[in-house]
C-alpha cells in the first residue's frame, strides 16, 4: 500500500499565496506597458515580466523552502532535497498580456511526488483568484466555490485556449466534441478552469499543454467537485501528455470521454 501525502502545511498555504501577490504586483506593473515579444526556440511568446516574475518567485522559494524543488517554464527544473516541488507558469497567456487582454493569469502548484496538492490561478487584471487545497475544497476570492452539479453536453460550452493547440488529429476530436455542445469558446487561457469551478460553464478540452500550464488547476477542479484527467482518463501528473478534459461533473466527464474513445454518444 503506497504511502498517502501529507497534508498542507499552513506555510506553504500562505508562501503560496505570498508567490500569487508577487506575480500580480509583477505582471500589473508591466501590463499594457512598451515592451519587446521574444520567441522561444518552441516559436511561443515570452516577455521580461514573464523573465522577472518567475526569477522573483523562485528568490522567494528559495528564501522561504530551500530544499524544495521548483519547476517554472522560463527557467526550467531545479530538482529538491525532498518530494515537495513548486511548479509555476509565471504568465498564462502571455499572447493575450502582450496585446492588452486581461485574461493572462499566474499558475501556481505544489506537488509532493506526482500528485498535485494545492494550486492557485491568480488573475491580476481581473482581481480574481482561485486556490485549491487537496481534500480541502477551492476557493474564489476567499468564498468557497462549487462547480454545476448537473449538465449534459448539449447544454454545454465548450472552452479551450485556441485553436492553434490542436494538432490535426487532436483538433478531429475536439471538433466531434464540439459538435454535439450548444457551443465553443475560445480565449479564456486559465481562466477558463477558475470558471468551471465556479460553476459559470462545464468543459475545458485542451492540448499541447505542459506541467505549468495545467498542475496549478487539478487541485481547485477536484476541490470544486469537477472531474480533471487526460483524454484518456488518467489522473495528470507532470509526464501527462498535455491533452486536459476538466467537466463539471463526472456524467459529462464519462460521456466526452466515452466520444473521444469513439465508443459512444452524447445522451
Amino acid at each position: 500500500m503506497s504511502t498517502p501525502p501529507p497534508e498542507i502545511a499552513p506555510d506553504y498555504v500562505e508562501t503560496a499565496t505570498r508567490l500569487a501577490d508577487l506575480a500580480r504586483r509583477s505582471t500589473l506593473a508591466r501590463f499594457r506597458r512598451r515592451l519587446r515579444v521574444d520567441s522561444k526556440r518552441d516559436a511561443s511568446p515570452v516577455t521580461a515580466a514573464d523573465r522577472e516574475t518567475e526569477r522573483a518567485m523562485r528568490d522567494l522559494i528559495e528564501a522561504r523552502h530551500p530544499r524544495h524543488g521548483v519547476f517554472g517554464e522560463e527557467f526550467g527544473h531545479r530538482e529538491g532535497a525532498e518530494p515537495w516541488q513548486w511548479i509555476l507558469d509565471p504568465i498564462d497567456g502571455t499572447r493575450s498580456f502582450a496585446c492588452g487582454k486581461p485574461t493572462f493569469g499566474s499558475l501556481i502548484a505544489l506537488c509532493h511526488g506526482d500528485r498535485a496538492m494545492l494550486g492557485i490561478i491568480e488573475m491580476p487584471a481581473l482581481d480574481e483568484r482561485w486556490i485549491g487545497i487537496r481534500d480541502g475544497g477551492a476557493r474564489h476570492n476567499g468564498a468557497p466555490c462549487r462547480a454545476a452539479r448537473a449538465g449534459t453536453l448539449r447544454d454545454a460550452v465548450v472552452l479551450a485556449s485556441t485553436p492553434d493547440m490542436f494538432g490535426r488529429d487532436d483538433w478531429r476530436t475536439f471538433d466531434r466534441v464540439c459538435a454535439k455542445a450548444r457551443a465553443r469558446a475560445f480565449g479564456a487561457d486559465c481562466l477558463g478552469y477558475g470558471l468551471l469551478a465556479s460553476g459559470h460553464t462545464d468543459v475545458v478540452m485542451e492540448a499541447d499543454l505542459k506541467p505549468y500550464d495545467y498542475m496549478a488547476v487539478v487541485p481547485i477542479v477536484e476541490g470544486a467537485g469537477g472531474v480533471i484527467s487526460d483524454w484518456g482518463g488518467r489522473p495528470l501528473d507532470p509526464r501527462s501528455d498535455g491533452r486536459v478534459l476538466a467537466c463539471s461533473n463526472a456524467r459529462l466527464h464519462e460521456t466526452i470521454l466515452g466520444m473521444i474513445a469513439g465508443n459512444a454518444s452524447s445522451p
